[in-house]
């Protein structure tokens, strides 16, 4: 081992846990909440992680970090230069250090967010599939090939999407993967249950994978060989993990007693117990596979192939400290005096305690190595690829379509061009790719596999419309019923330009209503800033032959509350064309510091976009290009019918109800009532437009204004507006609330059922009549229009 690997274990064990100990205990406190950091998870880890990141890693492998292991990983790039004191020192305070590693929030290099456990460990094997098809390709064939590496807590392996994405790895011949498990055998309620390394190999090798056990340290193996060790190797094996753990943080002379209690009076293994002091007997029963530099150094140092590795680390929670092995350590803190004395155990003087280098002997040298090491030699390894320009996307249609429809158009006629757009584009969708219209894209560019896999119904020659073709060059990834694992590859995929270099256009299509099956990997894929576009259709109960489970009632609101997500629902084939043609430029910005003021949002900093689309066809407007319309789409809303200066009823729509909309328009208009319709394609945009301008406006930028406020702005104050979506009602509801207006709000608020879509546009009151209705009740009720 080289000699250096023990001093950084040492100096990350106690540069993280004094960081947490001086949130807690030395920073002035301005309220008396708990500041926490989970000191004992990121004890165990401390071996691992100093083997992984100081010998084993290269400047192209890629590193999802256990969030509670985040103090050990932030402690390495301090002492790395990568991360400053003062924010190490507010750590989990404003502006400081975050509780888990983000790529977003935290200033070092973090490669994968990690937080919401379970994820971060899955997208390592989607980022694995995106780096091999990447490679494939003739523009990233000179992809220089990482291994993409999960550290995972044992207690991580009780999240269902880890097995969902093993699942799909086994499926795509995944290689270049290593998961480390710390198998600490301790969660936050207790230690986990008996035997679960035995099913943990189980699973992992029915997959595919190689599993390697990491369980005796280099003092227990030495100790093995010497005369009475099987006996004292039998005995640890047997051992529950609650007493293993009891017995640890109780420390040598109970060890002692209890060893020679079990295995005393053999002669060999008594003898080989009564030579070794409490200190030394300690040492060597907490010397666990995970807990020694030098094992995990040599283990992972021993795999020389690409096909993927579960290393079952084991190890002790808190290893090293006062805590070690209690089983209320995953949220306990060592108290001042317990820090004091491990202080001195550590050889930490007072006034060092943030000195990086304050137990080494030669810090020059020390530091000179650091420096040597390659996988912190090429750094920051945050890449970048130039933006694809994007070609003019034009639909138009006298014909009724649906925007389902159009969209399916619109990508079956970029892949029939030879733009660098579509060239990147990479399609997935899980075992629904025929259904949300992805089927055309896919016969022309082809489905991704490393090796080339006929279509058996087109050799055989049995007619079909789907032309199932697998080969390297293929740029649609199929999945298979698993939400989680559609917006984790959406994830792994929509980093691609910052990960490896190589910039990707992800699309994925998802029945709408299960957008929230997906709902925490959507969120986790918008916190590291991926860009993607998610399609969700069929929606609402305009999916009406479907019954309740497939109507979408909530996923307006989702799009509009989700950061980093730009949501939109188009009603016509034109303005899908238009925000598809805007989106793919959004997916690719990342101007911070260029402001365009002019719609209050932070465009110039992009993101990702949701299109919420329907299969039911519509009639549509005919050929429209003026820019006031594009524009409109853009942000949010236009008028598809001017409202004039005496105008008594505004309906407001989004989506498939545009007909609706526009029938009950036409009705009360022709009794000369002045009637304005508002098309909304972006609820979301509109609302955070105005929210973002009522902050400027705070903070004394006078003059903003925001798009809803100029569209309303000269509808009289006694208008009332009727809101209508298939969906929630709230989605436009707060449009009363923008300067003041009267609003009734129709929409889905209850489970759907099967029937017509016109019956269950009746039932829920989406439907024209009941927009007549609403209008002709405030006409009694308001003397609106009365002559």
């Amino acid at each position: 081992m080289p000699h250096h690997l023990k001093a950084i274990e040492q100096r990350l064990l106690w540069l993280s846990h004094w960081m947490i100990h001086h949130a807690n205990h030395i920073r002035p406190k301005v309220d008396g909440i708990k500041v926490g950091g989970h000191q004992a998870s990121s004890a165990s880890m401390v071996s691992i992680m100093t083997a992984l990141y100081f010998q084993t890693l290269r400047p192209q492998d890629r590193v999802a970090v256990k969030p509670h292991a985040s103090p050990i990983f932030h402690a390495m790039q301090y002492l790395m230069g990568n991360m400053t004191r003062e924010k190490m020192e507010n750590f989990r305070g404003f502006g400081g250090v975050q509780s888990y590693p983000s790529r977003t929030k935290d200033i070092d290099d973090v490669d994968f967010s990690t937080g919401s456990v379970g994820l971060g460990v899955a997208i390592t094997s989607f980022a694995s599939i995106v780096q091999d098809y990447i490679q494939a390709k003739t523009w990233g064939a000179d992809q220089n090939m990482g291994r993409m590496i999960a550290l995972v807590g044992d207690a991580e392996l009780d999240e269902g999407n880890i097995y969902e994405a093993l699942q799909e790895g086994w499926k795509n011949d995944l290689r270049n993967c290593w998961w480390v498990i710390d198998y600490n055998r301790q969660s936050l309620d207790g230690v986990v249950r008996e035997g679960l390394f035995q099913r943990v190999e189980q699973i992992f090798d029915a997959f595919g994978w190689d599993v390697v056990r990491v369980k005796y340290g280099v003092l227990q193996r030495a100790a093995f060989l010497e005369p009475g060790g099987d006996k004292l190797r039998r005995w640890i094996d047997e051992c529950p993990n609650q007493l293993y753990s009891a017995l640890t943080f109780m420390g040598g002379a109970v060890w002692r007693e209890r060893l020679l209690e079990a295995l005393g009076d053999q002669g060999d293994v008594t003898r080989l117990i009564e030579a070794r002091t409490d200190a030394e007997l300690a040492a060597l029963m907490e010397n666990l596979g995970g807990n020694c530099v030098e094992t995990m150094a040599a283990t992972f140092a021993a795999i020389d192939h690409d096909r993927p590795v579960c290393f079952l680390a084991y190890t002790i929670k808190g290893w090293g400290t006062p805590i070690a092995g209690h089983k209320d350590n995953h949220g306990g803190l060592m108290n001042k005096t317990q820090m004091a004395a491990w202080q001195d155990y550590m050889g930490v003087r007072e006034g060092e305690e943030w000195d990086k280098f304050a137990t080494i002997a030669d810090p020059d040298a020390f530091q000179k190595t650091l420096y040597e090491i390659p996988f912190f030699a090429k750094s920051p390894r945050r890449y970048a690829d130039d933006v694809i320009s994007v070609p003019d996307i034009t639909l138009t249609t006298d014909r009724e379509i649906s925007t389902q429809m159009a969209f399916g158009k619109i990508l079956d006629d970029l892949s029939k061009g030879d733009s660098q757009l579509a060239e990147r584009i990479v399609t997935t969708s899980p075992d629904v790719t025929g259904t949300t219209n992805l089927g055309p894209w896919v016969n022309r560019r082809k489905l991704f596999a490393r090796a080339p896999q006929e279509d058996t119904f087109k050799t055989e020659n049995i007619p079909s419309t789907a032309k199932w073709e697998f080969t390297p060059s293929g740029q649609h990834i199929e999945l298979g019923i698993a939400e989680m694992n559609l917006f984790l590859l959406l994830a792994a995929a929509g980093l691609s330009h910052s990960v490896f270099g190589k910039r990707l256009i992800p699309i994925g299509t998802v029945y709408d209503p299960f957008v929230s099956r997906g709902l925490d990997a959507l969120n986790y894929a918008c916190y590291q800033d991926a860009r993607f576009m998610i399609v969700g259709t069929p929606s609402g109960v305009t999916l009406a032959p479907e019954g309740g489970a497939h109507q979408s009632i909530a996923s307006p609101l989702i799009g509009m509350s989700q950061d980093g997500l730009a949501a939109f629902e188009p009603a016509f084939a034109d303005e899908l064309a238009v925000i598809m043609e805007w989106a793919f430029g959004y997916m690719q910005k990342d101007g911070e510091g260029d402001p365009d003021e002019r719609t209050w949002l932070r465009d110039e900093t992009g993101g990702s976009v949701y299109l919420r689309l329907t299969t039911n066809p519509i009639e549509q407007p005919g050929k429209r290009v003026d820019d006031e319309f594009r524009q409109g789409a853009i942000d949010g809303a236009y008028w598809l019918r001017k409202p004039g200066p005496n105008c008594e009823v505004v309906i407001a729509y989004q989506g498939a109800v545009a007909p609706e909309a526009i029938k009950a328009a036409g009705v009360i208009g022709q009794g000369r009532r002045d009637v304005g319709v508002l098309a909304v394609t972006s609820a979301d945009r509109l609302n955070a437009v105005w929210t973002a301008a009522q902050r400027a406006r705070a903070n004394g930028i006078t003059g903003a204004q925001a798009h809803i406020e100029t569209l309303l702005q000269d509808v009289p104050r006694d208008c009332v507006v009727i809101t209508v979506i298939d969906g929630h009602p709230a989605t436009l509801s707060w449009l009363g609330g923008v300067l003041g207006h009267q609003t009734i709000a129709h929409g889905v608020e209850h489970f759907g059922q099967t029937g017509t879509i016109q019956d269950l546009y009746r039932h829920f009151r989406i439907d024209a009549k009941s927009l007549i209705q609403s209008a002709s009740e405030l006409s009694r009720g308001r003397k609106i229009g009365a002559a």
